[in-house]
């Protein structure tokens, strides 16, 4: 079908009134004709930073003039004394610049700029630059709020605010820089995609230092690896743009990248390479897809992402001056985008073609004026939009004749097509006027149906929706990829390496791990816990009434601890893990050796390394907040897991969890703790009409607390199965014996073995 009768795709823009939160519900109107209150804050936010960065310059010039050998070699010592005593008060003073001399000027840190240093912490504290930078972030947050409020709820955005709303601004941006400095906070914080850049900024303002520039001393690897079976056999044989972003997916987010080789339709071999993004909430420290190798991706051009591929590329073999195509999604689509501005790395191969979906793609210029450049962003997906705002969109208008003047232009020495305008959306809308030709770019924003984040983001509702939406555009960039359509020659994976740092979790989550297919595609397991916090509420119960809420098998029975079972009602706040940030609210009850029980077997297994144990808890009921950590309870652990709403906040003395959806609150204040050891433990489910066994090895600070400041409220509509089993165990409204908390720990959880029981 010819270009000039193929059904062309409706582009679509939606007024900022009508667009829908992430969560699906409709954000607050401004008044007809006002200011939208999240442009208004983000405006505010940008201009304060300005006056920071300023205040900044101004202190690091000060801090200079200071030092400079001119300002004491005077003729006038007195004189000299006293515009130096000047100039430090001004740099120093808790009314006056407030800067720290010997930490953020640049020049020797010995001598005098040490003695000005400790000067600085004494009378001003933090400086006046921090503390403008800290209002810039609180104006920023208030903003994300504004657009997202579903983001309150994230563990990330919950830290930050607890950052920047200490007591006294000078606490607050203590608090502020610690936070940015956390590796394990930094996990927690990546979910924050409308933040990366304002994050970035404040940091470098309290820093008093720029990676904007560039990532100087950015490390970065990579090594060539064979792919597993199952996963080549998946990959595509063909050139295609779906088939492109489907060997992305194949890869995941694991650190590795893709390059094939791929004859044409002229029979000349190009070269195509892969990049996936980064999952939200997974930890990269070991590859350099984490969240300071995104800040860099996003706010400079050297990064250590970039850097390997550069690596990958030249350990590939690909011929000096040979075409090329680069096609990323995610921080991958960000690396692309900024390896086509390296001006060395374009003089070395042609990089024909750039498409990056899912990702901010803003105006950045390949180095070579000839490279063609495609995005595809769903404008629901908060990390396409890292500032959170859009530029304003075109008024409706007719839809424009796509083959008269300016619809095409020369890329690559082939037709491709202009760019669309600004947004694509299925038939059903009016259409907007196209955007202005331009034939280098191909930008398509469209609102698609996915609009819950992070699962907006995913490459898999990308290429649902431009299988299924979008098919004009699908044809657009395919029909752009003519050379590179052909069958696949040779195909090479890398693993990419960040030298600069140790694996996510070392030494305790360095393990070998093993995919297993499941409904929501392959898991790693076990799946690993790199940041969590947990309450265990553990209650004595009827043992009559927790072996009628065990199945119907003589072999499971309650452990008694006296004339007592035990029940555990635990409450997990997932940060950051391999299957994504989630809550968790779990009933389960201790039972004994499912073939030779024991009197007391429950307390003599404590002495026991986890592996050895002979009893373990039975999961009763279970409560996610994510599809992914469902699917996983279900058909890898075997144990009843249901999708609901939960809130919960474990971090303090004072801890709450709260769920809508099951009726249920648990809030209480903690009383004072002793240590005690890690909590590891075995846990137990059915899978059809066999039990399934899981380890659970953990590492963090677990304390033992009276439970007497904690209590447990079930309404009166509360959610079934739980609602009903916690009656029954009479704990309904009660009080636990003791609490198990642990504000801060890393964990891994097993495949389930099936048992002959």
């Amino acid at each position: 079908m010819s270009r000039s009768t193929r059904p062309q795709p409706s582009y679509v823009v939606e007024p900022r009134e009508r667009r829908m939160r992430a969560d699906g519900t409709a954000p607050g109107r401004p008044a007809p004709g006002g200011p939208d209150p999240g442009e208004v804050l983000r405006g505010c936010a940008r201009e304060v930073l300005e006056v920071a960065e300023g205040i900044r310059a101004v202190a690091e010039r000060t801090a200079t003039t200071l030092r400079a050998p001119g300002l004491t070699a005077t003729h006038r010592p007195r004189t000299g004394l006293t515009a130096r005593w000047a100039l430090l008060r001004a740099l120093t003073g808790g009314r006056g610049l407030g800067e720290r001399v010997g930490t953020t000027a640049d020049g020797p840190r010995g001598g005098v700029a040490r003695v000005l240093g400790a000067a600085g912490r004494a009378l001003g504290g933090e400086s006046l630059a921090a503390l403008v930078a800290l209002t810039s972030l609180r104006l920023r947050v208030a903003a994300v709020l504004a657009d997202h409020p579903e983001l309150a709820h994230a563990p990330g955005m919950r830290l930050l605010t607890r950052a920047v709303v200490a007591d006294r601004d000078q606490d607050a941006v203590r608090a502020l820089r610690a936070l940015l400095h956390d590796r394990t906070a930094q996990r927690a914080l990546s979910g924050l995609a409308p933040l990366i850049s304002e994050l970035l900024a404040v940091r470098d303002v309290l820093d008093g230092k720029s990676e904007t520039g560039g990532a100087a001393g950015a490390e970065g690897g990579a090594e060539a690896v064979d792919l597993a079976d199952q996963r080549r056999r998946t990959l595509a044989t063909e050139g295609s743009f779906l088939g492109f972003l489907r060997n992305i997916e194949v890869l995941s987010t694991d650190g590795r990248i893709l390059v094939q080789n791929v004859r044409g339709p002229d029979g000349v071999v190009r070269y195509v390479l892969q990049a996936p993004g980064t999952a939200p909430g997974r930890p990269r420290s070991d590859a350099p897809q984490d969240l300071v190798g995104a800040w860099r991706d996003l706010c400079g051009t050297d990064s250590p992402y970039t850097r390997s591929l550069t690596r990958a590329v030249a350990g590939h073999g690909i011929p000096r001056g040979a075409e090329l195509a680069l096609i990323g999604h995610g921080e991958g689509g960000n690396a692309v985008l900024n390896l086509a501005q390296d001006e060395e790395f374009c003089r070395t191969y042609r990089v024909t073609h750039v498409i990056a979906v899912g990702s901010p793609a803003g105006d950045r210029k390949p180095a070579d004026p000839r490279t063609w450049v495609a995005t595809v962003t769903n404008q629901f997906d908060l990390v396409a939009a890292p500032d959170g705002s859009r530029a304003a969109p075109a008024a409706p208008a007719a839809p424009a004749d796509r083959t008269g003047p300016g619809t095409s232009g020369t890329a690559a020495g082939h037709t491709a097509p202009a760019a669309p305008a600004t947004s694509a959306a299925p038939a059903d809308h009016t259409h907007p006027a196209p955007a202005p030709s331009r034939p280098d770019r191909y930008d398509v924003e469209y609102a698609g149906p996915s609009r819950e984040f992070p699962l907006c983001h995913r490459l898999r509702e990308y290429i649902e929706h431009l299988r299924s939406l979008l098919p004009a555009v699908r044809a657009d960039i395919d029909e752009a990829l003519t050379p590179y359509r052909g069958p696949v020659v040779r195909t090479q994976a890398y693993r990419l390496k960040d030298h600069a740092h140790p694996p996510a979790g070392h030494p305790f989550l360095t393990l070998a791990t093993a995919p297993v297919r499941t409904t929501v595609g392959p898991v790693d397991v076990p799946v690993r816990y790199y940041d969590s916090a947990a309450a265990h509420l553990c209650f004595p119960v009827d043992p009559d009434a927790a072996r009628s809420l065990l199945p119907d098998a003589p072999w499971l029975t309650p452990s008694r601890l006296g004339h007592r079972a035990l029940a555990v009602l635990s409450v997990h706040e997932h940060r950051c893990t391999t299957i994504g940030p989630y809550t968790e609210i779990a009933l389960s009850v201790l039972v004994d050796d499912l073939w030779r029980p024991r009197p007391y077997d429950a307390v003599t297994d404590l002495l026991r390394r986890v592996d050895l144990r002979r009893t373990g808890r039975y999961v009763l009921s279970l409560a996610v907040t994510t599809e992914a950590a469902r699917v996983v309870a279900r058909e890898i652990w075997g144990q009843p897991a249901l999708r609901m709403r939960v809130e919960a906040d474990l971090t303090g003395r004072e801890i709450r969890a709260r769920s809508q959806d099951l009726g249920l609150a648990v809030e209480g204040r903690l009383g004072p703790g002793v240590r005690c050891p890690d909590a590891d433990r075995a846990l137990y489910g059915r899978r059809a009409t066999s039990t399934v066994r899981t380890l659970v090895r953990a590492h963090g600070g677990l304390r033992l607390h009276p439970g007497t400041g904690v209590r447990v409220r079930l309404g009166t509509a509360a959610a079934e199965p739980l609602a009903g089993q916690l009656r029954r165990l009479g704990i309904d409204a009660a009080r636990p014996l003791f609490v198990l908390a642990c504000p801060q720990f890393m964990a891994h959880r097993g495949g389930g073995a099936v048992l002959a029981r």
